[in-house]
C-alpha cells in the first residue's frame, strides 16, 4: 500500500452545495431558500439574540446588582508571596512582574495574608492595615505609588 492509494472512507466526504447554479445543480429555482418569507429575500441577516419577536432571553432574565464604572481594578498580592525576595531588597511592580507574582497592567494592593520574616522596601499603590503592620513588624518599609 502506498500513500497515493489512501482514500477517505465512503461517506466521509461530501460534495459542496453549489447554490444558484441552475436546475442541474440539484439546488435550482429557489436555491434552497424555500418559497417567500423573510429568509428567502436577498440581504437577509438576523440580529444576534433576535427570537422572532418573542421577548429575548436577555430581557426576560431578572437583573440584579450594580456595576460601578468608576471602580479601579487592583491586582492583589499577599504578604506570603513577597517571601520570594531577598532581604532588604526593593519590591516594585516591575520586580514582582519579573518574578511572576503579578501579570501587570493594573494597580497593586498588598494584603496581609501569610507571614513576613525578612525586611523589605515594598512599593505599591495600596496596602491593607494588616499588611502595613506585618511589613513594619519585619523591620521593612512601605511606599505608596500614585
Amino acid at each position: 500500500m502506498k500513500i497515493s492509494d489512501l482514500k477517505p472512507a465512503p461517506g466521509a466526504t461530501k460534495k459542496r452545495k453549489r447554490v444558484g447554479c441552475g436546475p442541474g445543480s440539484g439546488h435550482g429555482k429557489t436555491s434552497t431558500r424555500g418559497h417567500k418569507g423573510q429568509k428567502s429575500r436577498s440581504g437577509y441577516s438576523r440580529k444576534p439574540g433576535y427570537e422572532g419577536g418573542q421577548m429575548p432571553l436577555t430581557r426576560r432574565v431578572p437583573k440584579r446588582g450594580f456595576t460601578n464604572i468608576h471602580s479601579e481594578p487592583y491586582e492583589i498580592v499577599n504578604i506570603k508571596k513577597l517571601a520570594a525576595f531577598e532581604a532588604n531588597s526593593e519590591v516594585t511592580p516591575d520586580s514582582m512582574k519579573a518574578k511572576g507574582i503579578i501579570k501587570g497592567g493594573k494597580k497593586i494592593k498588598i494584603l496581609g495574608q501569610g507571614e513576613l520574616t525578612i525586611p523589605l522596601v515594598v512599593k505599591a499603590h495600596k496596602f491593607s492595615k494588616s499588611a502595613l503592620d506585618k511589613i513594619i513588624g519585619a523591620k521593612g518599609k512601605t511606599e505608596r505609588i500614585k
